[in-house]
């Protein structure tokens, strides 16, 4: 029974400790060159929810890689770290079953939700438009244009790009990991 019970708490450390390592992978992958807006950001939040047993962890350690990559480009935003929590809120309550179509959707979700607030922080702070719901839609407006000049264009924005694929590639790679690593031993 002791054997079972150290197994078992040494692949729930394995498990932990893979899922921080891709987490902060993830994380300093914003400091490489990348198209603008093509980050992990969205994907970290709900990988971060859907992975761990905790949840105050679905919180604290995404925003902590989040911390180490904002202190490397010296750019923290309120509004991202905002939108990162409630991204997380989501994932926590959404992705209790993982499965592909909730992953498309979730990271879909991010996108807007990431689009939609850090918007609203630049009405709502700024003095580039007015703090009128006409003023609110005029900044929308031109964030979706800012959004044309980016490398997918009109079609396809980087920031919805960029969650699918790293939301993709942190879900995928763990289960990966997860199947070649903890696969249970039969005794």
């Amino acid at each position: 029974m002791r054997e079972r019970f150290t197994t078992v708490m040494n692949l729930s450390v394995s498990r932990f400790s893979t899922v921080v390592i891709l987490i902060v992978v993830a994380a300093l992958s914003r400091i490489v060159p990348h198209p603008f807006n093509f980050t992990p950001i969205g994907a970290i939040a709900l990988f971060g929810a859907a992975q761990f047993n905790r949840k105050l962890f679905a919180f604290m350690i995404p925003a902590a890689a989040m911390l180490l990559s904002d202190a490397l480009l010296g750019n923290p935003s309120l509004p991202t770290y905002l939108s990162f929590a409630l991204i997380s809120v989501f994932g926590l309550v959404y992705l209790k079953k993982v499965t592909v179509s909730r992953l498309f959707v979730s990271s879909l979700v991010a996108s807007i939700s990431f689009f939609l607030i850090t918007n609203f922080f630049v009405w709502f702070g700024g003095n580039m438009y007015p703090q009128t719901g006409l003023g609110l839609i005029a900044c929308y407006t031109a964030g979706l244009a800012f959004y044309q000049q980016t490398l997918f264009g009109n079609l396809f924005l980087n920031t919805i790009m960029g969650d699918l694929f790293y939301t993709s590639l942190l879900f995928g790679s763990f289960y990966q990991i997860n199947k070649i690593a903890f696969k249970p031993t039969v005794a």
